[in-house]
């Protein structure tokens, strides 16, 4: 069973996602919070597998409950909720480890998915959310961070660049494989020895690094 915590300011988004979440057999939301101080004790104390934070709570937001949940609670896969105005939030919060992130207005299959894909060790962007956030980044000043995944990318071989620029379109293992011609299983094995060559922590912040280096643009 996946113990999940769900951290919203807003009791009715709170009781929607609850919902959501327990229509599925093998989920089980023990704990919520309004906002993130106490998103960061709950999490620890019923030792959840997933939190699911808003970005924007008082006391603390979610990103900084994202952080203290990685240095106290490590165990704990932390997906970000959050809205199209909030892409440089979510940029961070992809950067800082995040298990990923998804709109607040999406299909209750997707959230379900999102859950699991977290649960299971792997991380989760919405496509629609990825695309979205790539723009901006397509259209940032390059500040030497281009130049800098170019390089770390160049260390890769081309089969394991072409799952990267995968992974950059918000693609999972299984719609990688169709792209590709490759079992999700082989894909799998490919992704885990690109986080490792590029010393990233999960899938999203590889790629994230695709779409600096250019991958797929």
């Amino acid at each position: 069973m996946i113990r999940v915590l769900i951290a919203d300011d807003e009791p009715l988004i709170r009781a929607g996602i609850r919902m959501i979440l327990t229509s599925a057999d093998d989920i089980e939301v023990v704990a919520e919070a309004p906002d993130g101080r106490e998103a960061v004790e709950l999490a620890r104390r019923h030792l959840v597998d997933v939190a699911l934070l808003d970005i924007r709570m008082p006391v603390m937001d979610g990103l900084d409950a994202l952080a203290e949940i990685g240095r106290t609670a490590p165990g704990v896969r932390a997906l970000i909720l959050t809205t199209f105005g909030e892409r440089e939030n979510v940029l961070r919060a992809l950067r800082q480890g995040g298990a990923g992130f998804l709109l607040k207005d999406s299909a209750p299959g997707e959230l379900i998915g999102a859950v699991r894909a977290a649960a299971a060790g792997d991380a989760y962007l919405s496509p629609a959310a990825t695309r979205h956030v790539a723009d901006s980044l397509v259209h940032a000043p390059d500040t030497g961070r281009a130049t800098r995944a170019r390089a770390r990318v160049a260390a890769l071989s081309e089969r394991e660049r072409e799952v990267l620029a995968l992974l950059g379109e918000g693609l999972s293992n299984a719609d990688a494989g169709r792209r590709i011609h490759m079992s999700e299983a082989t894909v799998k094995t490919y992704v885990s020895r690109i986080l490792a060559k590029l010393e990233c922590e999960n899938r999203v912040q590889a790629a994230l690094l695709a779409r600096d280096a250019g991958l797929g643009t």
